[in-house]
């Protein structure tokens, strides 16, 4: 199978991806052989790939954002069969028995493994999976749209859940890529007011489609006081000033796996008030399967560009520079 592999970190200007065949991937027990049709490719690839996380796994074939149809069934499978469709999402396998696994909490689990970084993931033309991680996928979306849904939709789903935004609330987003251009529509279908902060002129612009009540650039303050923000840029410099936007009360949402150093916090002027702020970590399943059933309620209409799998570089360099508006997904 054809694959784009990762054998050494670096900055993505270098190309550091690489086009090579491997033997297509046999399911174990309780796991599938899924042929990948898309794979999005995600802002998490893009910190895998530059070697801003930890202990990844070398040499790795990336990405979590896969959409495809089962063609094999390992042992030990009962809910899938060959020819159903399934996405393969950044959650791959938890222990199951600690306390955060049997409390609703397997997202936190220390023992959990990512897809895309750990193990293998969907940047191929063949990935296995934990049947038991496989998201069945609503008829109502294309490949295309769904393959954004399984990291950008289910991590902006989560932290407007942790944001605590409530119905005929204002909600503040920062920065506007493929997760909060997916958080958006939700939002609005809640019934929320979304005020918008971002740095490119073309994500200001898909905003304003998208129904913010109030778009502005990185640094401008919103007109009003919001009771939920989201920061969904890698920027820890909008901590403060994301705070300072907050009613009493509100709580604001990291929602990125990486971040920069977050500038010293003044007591009295950005956390004084009740202000909570809170970190966005990976998702459990449960979050997973109710954002697919909420967006196919919506429906959430993702917007996408597509790239060939051999020019996942490109795709990768793209998202770096915010050259293209909601998600890129890599077709096979």
């Amino acid at each position: 199978m054809k694959a784009m592999v990762l054998s050494r970190t670096g900055d993505v200007s270098g190309n550091r991806l690489e086009l090579h065949d491997r033997p297509i991937p046999q399911p174990g027990s309780g796991q599938v052989l899924t042929k990948i049709h898309v794979c999005g490719v995600c802002r998490t690839d893009l910190h895998v790939v530059e070697g801003e996380l930890p202990h990844v796994t070398l040499p790795l074939i990336p990405g979590h954002q896969a959409v495809g149809t089962v063609v094999r069934v390992g042992p030990a499978v009962r809910d899938l069969r060959e020819g159903d469709r399934v996405g393969i999402a950044w959650l791959q396998g938890t222990c199951g028995t600690c306390d955060f696994c049997t409390n609703g909490q397997e997202n936190l689990c220390e023992s959990a493994q990512f897809t895309g970084y750990q193990v293998d993931g969907g940047y191929a033309e063949y990935a296995v999976v934990p049947a038991r991680f496989a998201y069945p996928i609503p008829p109502i979306f294309s490949d295309d749209d769904a393959a954004p849904l399984l990291c950008a939709g289910i991590i902006g789903y989560r932290a407007l859940r942790l944001s605590g935004i409530k119905p005929g609330q204002r909600l503040g987003l920062y920065g506007f890529g493929a997760s909060a251009h997916i958080a958006i529509q939700i939002a609005r279908h809640w019934g929320c007011s979304v005020y918008v902060s971002s740095l490119k002129r073309e994500h200001q612009e898909l905003a304003r489609q998208l129904g913010a009540a109030w778009v502005g650039g990185a640094t401008e303050m919103p007109p009003d006081k919001l009771h939920g923000s989201i920061i969904f840029a890698p920027a820890g410099e909008l901590v403060p000033r994301a705070l300072r936007a907050l009613e009493r009360g509100g709580t604001l949402a990291l929602a990125g796996i990486h971040m920069s150093p977050i500038p010293s916090l003044d007591y009295d002027r950005d956390v004084f008030g009740e202000r909570v702020i809170r970190s966005v970590t990976a998702n459990t399943r449960q979050d997973g399967l109710d954002l697919l059933r909420e967006a196919a309620v919506i429906p959430i209409k993702p917007h996408t560009v597509r790239f060939p799998l051999a020019e996942a570089n490109r795709a990768l360099q793209e998202l770096k520079a915010g050259s293209f508006q909601g998600a890129a997904v890599l077709t096979m």
